[in-house]
């Protein structure tokens, strides 16, 4: 998955996920003894998309509440009964997906990318 591409192929979804990044961030600041004005600063200038795409590709699993937020829900499925043990997506509790991912970061990171498109759609 290449962060930095999705932010860039789906700019509405973009925006909503920067957005949810930064609060995020400015979540974390609270507990440090960082001045009002620069969280202010902060929330102005906003988060660029290198540093939101390092996050998307090294963590897309925190993506989920982002998608939750906006009523795009996504469920991964195992099948322990495959051998070996295969994993599966789908949305909004509709037809699981049919292709079988190895892992569940494989299942999760195909299903965050198909989100994105479908985020942006919505917006």
């Amino acid at each position: 998955m290449n962060g930095l591409q999705l932010l860039k192929d789906h700019p509405k979804a973009a925006i909503v996920i920067k957005q949810w990044f930064l609060e995020k961030l400015l979540e974390n600041l609270n507990s440090a003894s960082i001045p009002d004005d620069y969280k202010e600063f902060l929330r102005k200038e906003g988060i660029d998309d290198d540093k939101v795409a390092v996050f998307i590709d090294s963590s897309p699993r925190g993506l989920f509440d982002v998608f939750d937020n906006h009523k795009v829900f996504i469920q991964i499925t195992v099948d322990t009964e495959q051998n070996p043990t295969v994993f599966r997506y789908s949305f909004d509790g509709g037809k699981v997906e049919s292709v079988d991912y190895q892992s569940r970061k494989e299942a999760e990171s195909v299903a965050i990318q198909t989100a994105f498109k479908i985020l942006n759609d919505k917006l």
